[in-house]
């Protein structure tokens, strides 16, 4: 592939996960700083999964009458749009529709980005190309330092300028979305139905039953995998931790360090057995948090967040190129837009209902934990929760989960 080329694909990765992260990760307690925000920051928290939905839609549209580029350039641009009226606002529910309605333009990109970087390289160079998503989404704690240091504005990450950050970097990745290879739309000219028209010919797919059991499994996968996005920050908060998103962060600097390896155990074991593993990962960071949270061991935190990388690339990336691989060049876009519906879509929204249950169930009072939280909060009500009863729930799941991949899974062949 040409040096060109590579530098343009991994500048889109870098933009496209650089955008997300400065405005998503402060947004819950700058929702709940707003008048009557407290009501709203629960849905805005759920603001990635609803974005989701309109992945295969937008796919649809880039497989059939645009160039994937240009629709990644004119999502970014919406998306800057909206996240820059936001600045404007104060109502939270007002900030809760513009972001709901940018974050629809700004899901899809997911699955635009996978699709234009794998047509214009190599499945191999991909996890290659992929890693400065990562690089990108650490990267963004620039604003804040920016915000900080050069202009002065205190507490950067519990302001407005969280959206003007995150506007910034969509208009530059849409800008740079016109300087990507042409991938054209495959379908373009073909009979349209119904199916097509919404977006929901990739469902299609299902009818063979080997990529039925993926998309069952990966799906069922996100459970317990997206526990660990929505809520680890609570669990090493209530366990004594001072710095939870540099913390949390040590995980995307693994994610760097494993995503290169990712082509080798692919080449090495084929998508079958590369997905046990990434389920496998998956049993022992729930084998350490529970071993933290039930035995007090709080270096096996460390060793749960260190192997986020491993998970991800296994799991959702894998999935990324398993679907490039065995959907028809036609339906290639709308593909990707379903596994990002079925991983960061439906997979958040059954994890936060399991999960949510289940932590409600295991609310403790009184103890060194809880009084050292809620002397934090400046509560009085002691608080906090027995966290090793939900972490032994993912890891039986994870277990459960690394069986019936190894059982079931039969890839289909590429198209």
């Amino acid at each position: 592939m040409p040096i060109a080329m590579r530098i343009k694909l991994s500048a889109m990765m870098f933009l496209q996960f650089m955008m997300l992260p400065v405005w998503l990760i402060p947004l819950y307690p700058y929702v709940q700083s707003l008048p009557g925000g407290e009501k709203w920051a629960m849905w805005c928290g759920m603001m990635m999964g609803l974005g989701t939905f309109a992945s295969p839609l937008v796919g649809m549209f880039a497989d059939r009458f645009l160039n994937a580029e240009k629709v990644l350039a004119i999502c970014n641009f919406a998306n800057a749009a909206f996240l820059a009226a936001c600045f404007f606002t104060t109502n939270p529910a007002l900030v809760f529709v513009l972001l709901l309605v940018g974050t629809c333009f700004y899901m899809p990109t997911w699955g635009l980005t996978a699709t234009i970087a794998m047509k214009n390289s190599t499945t191999e160079a991909f996890p290659q190309i992929r890693v400065f998503g990562s690089l990108g989404w650490v990267a963004s704690a620039v604003f804040s330092i920016v915000g900080t240091k050069c202009f002065g504005i205190e507490k950067f990450d519990s302001t407005a300028w969280i959206f003007v950050s995150g506007a910034i970097a969509a208009v530059a990745g849409g800008v740079l979305a016109f300087t990507l290879p042409a991938t054209e739309p495959t379908a373009k000219g073909t009979p349209m139905s119904v199916a097509d028209a919404l977006g929901l010919k990739a469902f299609v797919l299902f009818k063979d039953v080997r990529f039925l059991v993926f998309g069952v499994l990966i799906f069922l996968a996100m459970v317990p995998f997206q526990w660990y996005n929505a809520y680890n920050g609570m669990y090493l908060k209530e366990s004594g931790f001072q710095y939870l998103t540099v913390t949390m962060n040590l995980g995307q600097v693994g994610e760097i360090c494993f995503m290169l390896l990712i082509p080798l155990i692919l080449k090495k074991f084929g998508y079958k057995w590369a997905m046990v593993i990434g389920l496998g990962a998956l049993v022992f960071r729930y084998a350490c948090f529970y071993g933290s949270a039930a035995f007090g061991c709080a270096p096996l935190d460390f060793g749960g967040i260190l192997i986020h990388g491993l998970i991800f690339g296994l799991l959702v990336v894998g999935a990324q190129m398993y679907v490039n691989d065995a959907a028809p060049a036609e339906l290639r876009n709308q593909a990707q837009g379903l596994v990002n519906l079925l991983t960061c879509g439906i997979g958040v929204f059954a994890s936060n209902f399991a999960f949510e249950k289940i932590l409600a169930a295991n609310v403790t009072t009184g103890g060194k934990v809880a009084a050292a939280v809620n002397a934090a909060a400046g509560t009085g009500a002691q608080v906090a929760h027995d966290w090793s009863v939900p972490f032994l729930y993912a890891l039986i799941a994870a277990v459960v989960l690394t069986a019936l991949m190894a059982a079931f899974f039969n890839p289909k062949k590429a198209a």
